[in-house]
């Protein structure tokens, strides 16, 4: 895949994608995960974290964040729909969204409150039952897909990824999150949702969680406690075919400076699958635009975007 970059732009040859972006915001501002579909939090902060890239995009992207404050609820989460307000596990992506926008400063600060205030369900591990089929150590604090329920990875590591593009890196609950993904890595390398074993077996992992921990353990933990997380992942990203899995595969690799050789004829293939299989969904579709943009893993796309508005501001 040929990069033709435009100044303060994403790469012309990603525009078709970006378009395709485009199609699903609704009249309410949000994105849907498809053309004609009902919009939804995750969708719409997928879609603003790739738009903001593109300057053509630019009047998109208020609406969307407006529609993200909305929904936001008073204790400052942001749920997948305002009928089950325990589904919080879309807040840390709405603290993205919000991201450098002047006019939702207050909307992500309450957001950041609220990932900073609350825990998942946990245990004391001495509680632990001797034939329990948890073999990870349940009192690590980190954060849960829904409330009051217990933490786990992919949760976990999109609240800390938030945190720390928010300048909240240091804080106690990331560190402790740090624990708590390292906790949940399975002996032979990678994670899966968040359990190790279960009846005395290790479970596999799957890429996409490992490339999500990976991004949130880069610069927290040492390469010597992800080795095996790396050179797992190493291995299976030339078989990945799904965008969820090799976006977070590529950004998760990249995070740690593996970002391999032949990662954009990885990517093309994988957008020119949609033309047999039909179009991705948006948030499939902009992991993999993430992928192609991020190259030191999720992180460094809201970098990216900090010195993209500090060149157009300086020109």
């Amino acid at each position: 895949m040929q990069q033709k970059k435009v100044a303060g732009m994403i790469s012309t040859d990603l525009t078709p994608y970006l378009e395709q972006l485009i199609q699903r915001q609704t009249d309410q501002g949000g994105f849907s995960e498809q053309s004609g579909g009902i919009d939804q939090p995750d969708a719409t902060a997928w879609a603003i974290c790739i738009l903001q890239h593109d300057e053509q995009f630019t009047s998109q992207l208020k609406p969307a964040r407006d529609y993200l404050t909305k929904n936001q609820l008073k204790n400052g989460s942001v749920p997948i729909v305002q009928e089950h307000p325990d589904t919080v596990w879309p807040t840390p992506l709405a603290v993205l969204a919000w991201h450098s926008s002047s006019d939702h400063q207050a909307q992500q600060k309450q957001a950041i409150e609220f990932l900073l205030s609350r825990y998942g369900h946990h245990w004391a591990s001495n509680q632990q039952k001797e034939d329990s089929l948890l073999e990870h150590d349940p009192s690590i604090h980190g954060w849960p897909w829904v409330a009051n329920t217990h933490s786990w990875v992919s949760p976990t590591a999109l609240a800390m990824l938030a945190l720390s593009v928010t300048g909240h890196g240091n804080n106690e609950r990331v560190k402790e999150g740090t624990e708590m993904i390292v906790n949940r890595q399975l002996p032979h390398g990678g994670w899966n949702y968040g359990n190790t074993f279960v009846w005395g077996q290790e479970l596999r992992p799957f890429p996409e969680t490992t490339g999500m921990a990976l991004n949130a353990l880069a610069g927290r933990a040492s390469p010597n406690q992800v080795e095996r997380s790396l050179e797992y992942l190493a291995r299976e990203l030339p078989t990945l075919r799904t965008p969820i899995a090799l976006g977070w595969g590529l950004l998760g690799l990249a995070a740690w400076q593996q970002r391999p050789a032949q990662w954009q004829t990885l990517i093309q293939r994988c957008f020119e699958q949609q033309a047999r299989y039909g179009l991705y969904n948006t948030t499939s579709l902009s992991l993999l635009l993430a992928a192609s943009i991020a190259s030191e893993g999720l992180e460094s796309l809201f970098n990216l975007y900090d010195k993209t508005i500090a060149h157009r501001i300086a020109i």
